[in-house]
């Protein structure tokens, strides 16, 4: 038994939840589902990020104070969780009492160590990022990852002296070499490291939307800087050190690739500032695209695709909630770009659910309640599936430890496909009542009983009503992982149920 801290990124409040923002949580909280099936201690962080500039300017442009504004929009992305189930343990805001008091003694800390003064900053600004860019780093001008015109800024600031940590991030990295995974996204934070860094501004006295500085209330803290110290405020930091003692050394943050520099160069070097070891490792995923742009509020602001029409809510409502947590899961490997259509969301639907998934359950219960008495026989010690079962699970646990689910999945699948293959060989619906049947069921039963552990970070409610289908008490996360190491363990409770299809077809891929 171990323990496993898992973060999302917290989610602007500018606008409303997307597929995009979905993308990350379903994958944290699969990873912290799959933990739990481990026996880990574990727990898992998501929220939203509620100050900064384009905050207080979405607010007024619907016509609302900031604070209500933000009440509102960090409702709908609790609703958005709730409809994928998705299973934190803590939704933090950062406009929440905690959340300042950490902040202040975070970076109040850094201040006392000597790494922030003050000083006038010249440059050019992006509201969409609450970024800060060289001329050389823009693109003619504009902003390099929404292509918005870049303001010119001028304003007395704090600073922090990030060129300080150069040497230390460098060195931090060599000794951590799976700080940052993949391995794609390691090398371009050190290269980013290794090619000088700047000091940066930490304040603004242009905005009143945020937390004050507590040695100068005349200005409050830039949202970055803000932003994340979310990770200490969950875990009582500057109010119970010894939580954060306890999970700390455990933190695992999943991220997009869009913010790689703020999460695995700026956060790393603040907490060594704060004299508070970095966190243990940061997973950067890529983006989902459509027609090969980034999925973003900005893309449907300026005439793209309408996140109405892909709200994680109108997925679940129109594909189901396990359907969608699948296919977010299985269609692209965490770490690299994905296409997203729903034209996808339906074949994986068809192919891999209805069509593997749902017609195993069905017809192995099917066969059971006609001529096996409605009651599941044990499997065979010896059974031909037993070793494709034994590749399934190692290949999970790779997997899953990996920040790797498409792996899991596809073992899992892989399972999936080695049991319809055994029981078209043996054709169980022709054999006649007797221990040769039963003992093609209960294999069969015991692989189902498998996948249903297997699958049940992916999709939980599914594999639930699957252990119910095939006789079995509770729920698969009920047992110890340990019993899924050994085959032969199905024994049935009750009876079998066929049901209604688990995924009925989806007529039109239209």
């Amino acid at each position: 038994m171990g323990r496993f801290y898992i973060t999302t990124p917290i989610y602007y409040t500018n606008d409303a939840p997307h597929v995009g923002s979905a993308y990350s949580t379903v994958n944290a909280d699969a990873l912290a589902r799959w933990h739990r099936l481990l026996g880990d201690e574990t727990k898992f962080l998501t929220g939203t990020d509620e100050h900064g500039q384009k905050v207080f300017d979405a607010a007024h442009q619907n016509g609302h104070e900031p604070q209500e504004w933000t009440d509102q929009t960090s409702r709908r992305f609790r609703e958005a969780w709730d409809a994928l189930n998705i299973s934190y343990d803590d939704f933090i805001r950062t406009t929440e009492p905690r959340h300042h008091e950490s902040v202040q003694k975070f970076l109040g800390t850094i201040y006392e160590n000597g790494y922030i003064y003050k000083d006038v900053y010249r440059g050019l600004y992006c509201v969409s990022c609450e970024d800060y860019y060289t001329l050389e780093a823009s693109v003619d001008g504009k902003c390099p990852i929404h292509g918005r015109e870049l303001t010119d800024m001028q304003e007395e600031n704090w600073f922090f002296k990030l060129s300080a940590f150069e040497d230390r991030l460098v060195a931090y990295y060599a000794d951590h070499p799976e700080f940052v995974t993949p391995e794609t996204k390691r090398n371009e934070a050190l290269s980013f490291i290794k090619g000088g860094l700047r000091d940066i501004s930490i304040t603004r006295t242009s905005i009143s939307w945020g937390v004050k500085v507590p040695w100068d209330e005349e200005h409050v803290f830039y949202v970055w800087y803000d932003a994340l110290i979310n990770y200490l405020t969950a875990i009582g930091y500057g109010r119970d050190e010894a939580e954060v003692a306890k999970w700390w050394p455990y933190s695992n943050h999943l991220i997009g690739k869009e913010i790689i520099r703020f999460h695995c160069v700026w956060w790393p070097a603040m907490c060594m500032a704060a004299g508070l070891e970095p966190p243990s490792h940061v997973h950067v995923h890529g983006w989902l695209l459509i027609g090969g742009k980034k999925l973003s509020k900005t893309m449907a602001a300026e005439g793209g695709v309408k996140l109405t029409d892909i709200a994680p809510i109108e997925l679940t409502n129109e594909y189901g909630v396990d359907p969608v947590r699948y296919y977010l899961l299985r269609e692209t490997s965490l770490g690299n770009d994905g296409e997203f259509s729903l034209e996808g969301v339906t074949h994986r639907y068809n192919t891999d659910l209805a069509n593997n998934l749902g017609n195993l359950v069905a017809r192995v219960c099917t066969v059971v309640a006609a001529k096996c008495g409605g009651r599941g026989p044990s499997p065979e010690s010896d059974s031909n599936l037993r070793t494709h079962a034994e590749e399934a699970l190692e290949a999970n646990v790779v997997g899953w430890q990996t920040f790797n689910p498409q792996s899991a999945l596809e073992a899992t699948w892989s399972l999936i496909g080695a049991t319809n293959a055994y029981l078209e060989h043996h054709a169980p619906w022709k054999m006649e009542p007797g221990e040769a049947l039963d003992a093609v069921m209960g294999d069969a039963l015991e692989a189902i009983r498998l996948v249903a552990v297997l699958a049940s970070p992916a999709m939980p409610g599914v594999c639930e009503e699957i252990w119910r289908r095939i006789g079995l008490a509770g729920t698969p996360t009920d047992r110890d992982f340990a019993s899924a190491r050994v085959w032969g363990q199905y024994r049935g409770e009750g009876l079998i149920e066929k049901g209604a299809p688990l995924f009925p077809r989806i007529k039109s891929e239209e």
